[in-house]
């Protein structure tokens, strides 16, 4: 059974930071390309970051760029979302996806909010 399980999300406030985990389970996690996805009240999911497999090449939104870094450890199958300097607008609910060829999983989310 696939599983992709998010954890580390809360409140924080405004300047601060946050990690992500995404455990992964019932598939190759090594061979997949693994992403970030948030999406915020009344918006539309958006991407936030991919990190590619093997070579770890990564991509981000522009709004993140130089604030988030994305991760992966392929041994413990769980993907990383470090979140530096935080801003109120990062509020969103944040899922992990996992894409092979036309294999797609999505994890249930975790919340983040930022405010002071």
């Amino acid at each position: 059974q696939v599983q992709l399980v998010e954890s580390g999300g809360g409140l924080v406030q405004p300047g601060g930071s946050l990690r992500l985990s995404c455990a992964a389970s019932g598939f190759t996690f090594s061979s997949y390309v693994m992403s970030w996805y948030r999406q915020a009240p009344g918006e539309e999911r958006e991407l936030v970051a991919t990190i590619l497999n093997p070579n770890g090449i990564t991509n981000y939104a522009d709004s993140v760029k130089g604030r988030f870094t994305i991760s992966r450890d392929n041994a413990k199958n769980t993907l990383y979302l470090q979140m530096n300097n935080l801003k109120p607008e990062d509020t969103a609910v944040y899922y992990c996806k996992a894409v092979q060829l036309r294999r797609a999983y999505w994890g249930q989310g975790t919340q983040v909010t930022v405010s002071s």
